[in-house]
Formats: structure tokens, C-alpha cells, sequence
């Protein structure tokens, strides 16, 4: 029998993503709500109760409403929302991110799926804080960039169409400079950090595509590791992934550049070790498409998890 799948806010950006990459499977049965009746909370409730997986792309408030609405009807949840990511009773849908944490996911009830940012900075933390080579009150520096889409159907719209009167003219743009973005307290709890980091986020003109950056002081880690250690650490924790890869050292150094729209309409995370040796300082670079690892392909990859759960 196939499993009901609601997708509640399937008119936005990642919402839309999803549904394309299950429309065509015949193991699913979509349930589908149309756009003018999405406010209405009796038909959502309705959908909500029905399905058997719901996948929510909502905002915050939405999402926690969209959990009560369905509250005793035995619905699992993969939230695509902020509210739930550090929440005690939610699984991280970062199926890679430590051991056993694809079987949690699928066992779970509530799958919190991950943040494009959070995913990116994540990978590359946690494998170091569970080794005890990072501190946990290193002060961790992220810089990153993303593809306008990561901002939703406004920006998308503000970056695509120059003659709104809101319409974005920068190229380029970092924000959120109050150093209070909303992933930095899962990318804390997850990748295992207790001093909070500097983040600095930005926004390119191109539609999809990531870069996340954290640089490390190689005499400030446990054992003053070099190059070679902080690679093998990262290759050892995801040898055998099919989703999170690390590039060979010898391929990271021949690189001259490393394009934000590499892993672009993908679903996979490849990292790099950057630096020269003996110099003391690396640099880790996250590539990943935020639409694909960083959201919609990791609520499937999620969804797949939990069906075979």
C-alpha cells in the first residue's frame, strides 16, 4: 500500500522542490492541498491527519501549528522549518552527521531537516569535535555564501526581476550582521560547540549553488594536527557515505578556485582541506547545493529513510 505524503506549504520554494522529485513515484501517494485553500486550517488538518509522513515547509509558528494539528493521529513529521531543529524530541535529519544517526532518523516520529548553512558547517565540525581535535570553546569563525534561492520566493523575485521597485541590484551582499542568524544554535548543538561562532553569511547572484568556509588555527586544536590529520579525520567519519564526501588532499591543492555552483543540482556535500603545510592554518570548505543537501534533497533522503524505517 503506498504511504500518504502532505506536503503543507508545497507552493514555496523548497515545498515545490520536493514535490517535483516525488511525483513520478509509484510508491507514494501525494496528498495535495490547493494554493487558495492554504490557509484553511480544517482542510490542512484534514491532510495532516490523512497522511502518513507530512513534510512541512512552512515558517516557524506554521510548522508548530501544523504539529498540533495532527497532534494523537499517529502523522510523522519531517519539518523543513527552524522550530524544531534543537528540540529534544526531534531526530537532526543530517543522516550522516554521526553514528546510527540514519537509523534515528529512521525510527523517528519528528525528523527536523537541516539547515543549508547548518549542514554545511556541521559536516565539518562534528567529525572534529567527536574526535577531540576541535575544542568545544574553539572560537569558530563561518563564512559562507549562498544562491539567492535559499531566500525564498521574495528574493528570488527581487533578484530576478530588476524592475520591482524592491527588486536587489548587489551582486553580491553579506547580512544578518548582527551575529545573530537563525542556524547558528543548531549548528552549536549539532556540531558540538559550546562558545558561540562568528557567522557571517552572504548572498550571490546565482540562483543555487553554496560555499561554507571555517578556517582553523591548526596550534589551537588538540595535538597541533596538520594538514594530513585534520583530512584523514573528516575522510574517516564519512568513508562510505554516499551523500557527504571529502576530496582527496592532492585534489584540494590543485584546485585554483572552487566554484559556489559546483554541487548544483545535486544532492551531495563535498568538503576540502585547504592550506600549505607548515603554514599552522587550514581552511575547510563545505560545497553543497542549498536547495539540494541543503534542503529539499535531504527531506527525501530523509522521507526514504523513515518509509524503509
Amino acid at each position: 500500500m503506498a504511504a500518504k505524503i502532505f506536503i503543507d506549504g508545497e507552493h514555496g520554494t523548497t515545498g515545490l522542490q520536493i514535490r517535483e522529485r516525488l511525483a513520478e513515484r509509484g510508491d507514494l501517494t501525494l496528498l495535495s492541498l490547493p494554493v487558495e485553500d492554504r490557509r484553511d486550517a480544517a482542510k490542512r488538518a484534514a491532510l495532516l491527519q490523512e497522511a502518513d509522513i507530512a513534510i512541512l515547509c512552512l515558517p516557524d509558528d506554521a510548522a508548530r501549528e501544523a504539529v498540533s494539528l495532527a497532534k494523537g493521529e499517529g502523522t510523522r513529521f519531517i519539518d523543513a522549518s527552524t522550530a524544531h531543529r534543537t528540540a529534544e524530541d526531534w531526530v537532526y535529519g543530517f543522516a550522516e552527521m554521526t553514528e546510527g544517526q540514519a537509523q534515528r532518523i529512521a525510527a523517528a516520529e519528528k525528523v527536523a531537516n537541516v539547515g543549508c548553512y547548518a549542514i554545511g558547517s556541521v559536516a565539518m565540525l562534528r567529525p572534529l569535535t567527536e574526535a577531540e581535535i576541535l575544542p568545544r570553546d574553539y572560537p569558530v569563525t563561518i563564512n559562507a555564501v549562498s544562491g539567492y534561492s535559499g531566500g525564498g520566493k521574495q528574493m528570488i523575485a527581487q533578484m530576478e526581476d530588476p524592475s520591482r521597485d524592491d527588486a536587489i541590484t548587489a551582486n553580491h551582499f553579506a547580512y544578518a550582521l548582527t551575529l545573530a542568524h537563525k542556524h547558528l544554535p543548531e549548528i552549536m548543538m549539532h556540531g558540538g560547540v559550546e562558545r558561540k561562532p562568528i557567522f557571517t553569511p552572504a548572498v550571490g547572484r546565482f540562483a543555487q549553488g553554496m560555499l561554507v568556509n571555517l578556517p582553523l588555527h591548526l596550534d589551537l586544536l588538540s595535538g597541533k594536527p596538520d594538514l594530513a590529520t585534520i583530512h584523514a579525520a573528516l575522510s574517516d567519519h564519512y568513508a562510505g557515505q554516499e551523500h557527504v564526501t571529502v576530496a582527496p588532499l592532492g585534489e584540494a591543492s590543485a584546485l585554483p578556485r572552487l566554484d559556489a555552483e559546483a554541487m548544483t543540482g545535486t544532492d551531495e556535500l563535498r568538503i576540502h582541506v585547504f592550506g600549505t603545510d607548515g603554514e599552522g592554518q587550514v581552511n575547510l570548505v563545505a560545497a553543497l547545493d542549498n536547495l539540494g543537501k541543503g534542503a529539499s534533497g535531504s527531506a527525501v533522503q530523509n522521507l526514504d529513510l523513515m518509509l524503509r524505517g
